[in-house]
Parts: C-alpha cells; sequence; structure tokens
C-alpha cells in the first residue's frame, strides 16, 4: 500500500509536482488517523465548484473526470460499455477506449495514438503516469483486476485483449517523422542534426534545433505533411551552402531508416541504429535508449496471473433510456457489488443503508470541522442556518457535510449531519440524535438545534456516545 498510495508514503509525485503530493493535494493539514473524504465523485459535486469562493466553473479530480468521461462516451457518443476501459495508477485516472488506433483520456484532453508520440510538452504530460506508475486498478463493466489482490472480476479474455491494444497503443514504428517528434521532445539531442533541402538545384543546410524554434508561433511541423510550408516560412539568412560538422543530415538518417527499418525493442535493432549515429553523437548508446522508450511505452499493469472469478457482467446497451438503465442496475444489485455501489455513490438515501454514510459523514470530513473553527455550537448553528436550504442533490439524495461547507448551501437534513460532525468532533462522550420527520429536522446533543427539509424523509438515527452509529429506523 506504501507503494501505491499518497496517504502511506507514495513519493510517485515526482513525476508531477514540485512539492511533495500530500502538500498539494492538502494531506500534510492530516497527521491523524482520519482519511478526508474527497469531494468530487459526483456530478452535482463537480458542478457545485461553481459555488465556492474563487470559482467560476464546475472542476474535478483526475477520478471524477475519468468517470465523467466514460459516461459520455457511452451516453454520447454511443461506444459500447464493453469498449470503455478505466485505468488508475496511485497519483492518476485515465480511461482507455477503443476507438480507431485507441484514445486515452487525460483530464481535458483526449490523446490519440498520433497525439501521444508526437513530441509537445502537452502530450509528455499525459504520458507521466504510464511511462513512471504502476497501474494499480483495471476497471470495466465486466469487473475489475487489483493489483493487490488475488482475485479478479474482470473477465479473463476482456482483460487480455485490453492489454494487447493497451500495448499497441504505446508502440510506434520508427520513421523520420517519429524521429523529429523524439527531437521535439528531447531537445538536448537536436544540436546533433541538420536539415538539407534544394534551393535551385543547390543543397542548402540548417541546424535542427533552429528549425523547431520556427515551429512555435506556426502551425507547420518538421517532418510531418506540413514540413515544406515550415521550410517556407524560414530566413534565407538561416540556411547555409555546406554540410555543417559534427551532424546527421536527416535525410540520410530517413534513407537509413527506409532501407533497415531498425525494430529497436530488439538488440539487433538497437545495435544497427547504434553503428549510424555512434560516429556522430558523443552518447549514442543513452539516444538509442532513450529512443527506444520513446517508441514503446511498457505499462506496469496488474499481473493476468489471477485467479478470475466467474464474471457477472454489467451489460447495458446505448440504446435503453436514462429509466431502464436506472430499473436494470436495481435489479442488479443483490448479484453485483458495482451495481450496488452505485447507488451508494449516487447517494441515493432512499434505497441505501444509512450505515456507511454516517460513517464517512462523521469521521472522513475534517473541512467541516476546520470552517466551524472556534466557533461556539450556537454561532456553529447560526452559520448553518444563513446558509441556502438548498441541496447540490435532488430527491431523497445527501450531500457530505465538506459539501454542505464547501458550497455553502444544504438541505436542514444535510445541515443536521454538519452539526452533528462538529459536536462529535468536540465531544465523543456526546450523545447525538437525528429525528427526521419529512420537513422537520430535530439533531438532539445537550441542546435542540432544528432545521427544515424539503427531502421528505422518515428517519431517526441514533448515535452513541463513543461509538459511530446505531440506527432506529
Amino acid at each position: 500500500i506504501a507503494g501505491s498510495n499518497a496517504l502511506f508514503g507514495y513519493q510517485g509525485d515526482k513525476y508531477y509536482f514540485d512539492v511533495d503530493i500530500r502538500r498539494h493535494f492538502g494531506l500534510d493539514k492530516y497527521n491523524s488517523d482520519i482519511i478526508p473524504y474527497w469531494k468530487t465523485e459526483t456530478l452535482e459535486a463537480m458542478n457545485a465548484f461553481r459555488l465556492k469562493e474563487g470559482y467560476k466553473t464546475a472542476a474535478g479530480e483526475c477520478v471524477s473526470l475519468a468517470a465523467l468521461y466514460a459516461a459520455a462516451a457511452f451516453i454520447v457518443c454511443q461506444i459500447p460499455l464493453e469498449d470503455i476501459y478505466m485505468i488508475l495508477t496511485p497519483l492518476h485516472s485515465q480511461n482507455f477506449i477503443y476507438l480507431q488506433d485507441g484514445i486515452l483520456t487525460n483530464n481535458r484532453r483526449l490523446v490519440t495514438k498520433t497525439m501521444w508520440f508526437n513530441g509537445t510538452a502537452i502530450s509528455n504530460k499525459a504520458q507521466r503516469a504510464l511511462r513512471n506508475e504502476n497501474v494499480t486498478i483495471v476497471a470495466h463493466s465486466s469487473g475489475y483486476i487489483h493489483c493487490l489482490y488475488e482475485n479478479a472480476t474482470i473477465e479473463k479474455e476482456y482483460y487480455r485483449e485490453f492489454s494487447r491494444k493497451l500495448d499497441e497503443y504505446l508502440s510506434t514504428n520508427l520513421s523520420l517523422a517519429v524521429f523529429a517528434n523524439f527531437l521535439r521532445s528531447n531537445q538536448n539531442y537536436q544540436e546533433f542534426f541538420q536539415v538539407c533541402r534544394e534551393c535551385h538545384g543547390q543543397p542548402q543546410f540548417m541546424k535542427a534545433e533552429l528549425l523547431f524554434r520556427y515551429e512555435h508561433g506556426s502551425n507547420y511541423r518538421v517532418a510531418d505533411k506540413t514540413f515544406d510550408k515550415l521550410l517556407a516560412e524560414v530566413a534565407d539568412e538561416d540556411f547555409v551552402p555546406y554540410q555543417l560538422p559534427g551532424r546527421i543530415r536527416c535525410d540520410e538518417l530517413d534513407d537509413f531508416i527506409q532501407k533497415q527499418k531498425p525494430d529497436l525493442r530488439n538488440a539487433e535493432g538497437k545495435s544497427e541504429f547504434l553503428k549510424f549515429v555512434e560516429p556522430i553523437i558523443p552518447n549514442a548508446r543513452q539516444l538509442v535508449n532513450d529512443l527506444a522508450d520513446f517508441l514503446h511505452t511498457k505499462a506496469e499493469l496488474p499481473s493476468p496471473d489471477k485467479n478470475f472469478l466467474p464474471a457477472n457482467p454489467i451489460e447495458i446497451s446505448t440504446e435503453l433510456t436514462r429509466e431502464q438503465i436506472i430499473d436494470y442496475l436495481r435489479q442488479k444489485r443483490k448479484s453485483n457489488s458495482t451495481a450496488d455501489l452505485a447507488f451508494y455513490a449516487y447517494r441515493d438515501m432512499e434505497s441505501c443503508e444509512y450505515a456507511p454514510f454516517i460513517k464517512a459523514a462523521l469521521e472522513r470530513n475534517p473541512v467541516s470541522i476546520r470552517m466551524a473553527g472556534s466557533m461556539s455550537l450556537e454561532q456553529a448553528y447560526s452559520w448553518l442556518e444563513k446558509m441556502p436550504n438548498t441541496s447540490i442533490y435532488d430527491g431523497g439524495r445527501l450531500a457530505q457535510p465538506d459539501e454542505v461547507a464547501n458550497y455553502n448551501t444544504g438541505d436542514g437534513l444535510e445541515k443536521a449531519f454538519v452539526m452533528a460532525n462538529v459536536i462529535r468532533e468536540r465531544n465523543q462522550e456526546q450523545d447525538i440524535e437525528i429525528i427526521a420527520e419529512k420537513n422537520n429536522i430535530i439533531l438532539k446533543g445537550q441542546n435542540k438545534y432544528r432545521f427544515t427539509s424539503t427531502k421528505s424523509i422518515e428517519k431517526q438515527i441514533r448515535i452513541p456516545a463513543g461509538e459511530v452509529l446505531n440506527i432506529l429506523e
């Protein structure tokens, strides 16, 4: 666990941030057994970020965006659920979708195979998780596979096909265009190459690094189908009429690649390429290794050596309506834990047990406690009463205390849980009771606190001193 989770010491943040991952996500504030409860699992919570001070639009972390991408691919793009996979590494979540050569979702960017190998800074950022981290979980409509657990519920053939297609997506053959992309990504090697063109029947030469500078602010790129247009933008004085010493000509490199077709995934191909570049490049072996890494990323997936359990997949057609999908998932709850947990993630308290919700509300919501700060209980109650009495969720769905505090809005029943969280944090020995009688909500502690609800929920919840919960319905 310590090797895969930032809460327990994972150090993979060096691939992402200049500060440590605990500080980046605000985890450095929590040094006890409490683990903050992430607040962007639902579409409503993501959309509610516009209510926070300093935010004008919706927002979300990668895991929420990956779930949203998967839903959009299925609902909007009509991509079958069987063709959508979620990939989770310790610090990132993204999707791999079977479409053409494959598409990887990456926060605000869709990455095609061509984009993966284009060598730009933004594509390099999209590669960080799969290049530097082990994949912890692969999730699919048929189930999941986890690096730590011996049992896997994903259908074995689906996982084998996913592994094969992802490997194909992460691999490409060497060509001059791909090598130019490699130089774009590895600028330290540009000084060993030169570009040659003909002008009035005479060869002209140009430093590779100078030509790459022309890409900035241009719509044209080195060595692709727009290459001639890029050359047309180059000032004549940037070309010289003689071959530059200590540099490999890209036209000669192109001839070598087309004739020899070196495969850098094996030792023979590496040796062939090394012989070609070694006379010019001082650290030729390092270039060959870096180029081989550029051409193929090996995703460290969970081992297929698992106990694959009999599958009970979620089978939803893109032709089904929203109501039909919900009805199908309701029927599936008893036989499929993912379908069952989906209703908990959906916060559907009309069909879920309250125990997990209350445990999270009273143990994993430090933000509301911090925002209550040094307020007295009466001041905290007044703070909640001044908030708009509107939930970010419809129907019988409920927000967690930190969602109420973060977005400064909440239904009366949700506010009662915020108040209970503050009371429990200050006095573990205090009995707490929440009585929901449709519109009227009463929280009983040392004092009574009344709230108004539009949820029409009838529930009696008693939380004895020293215990997490004991629900009386």
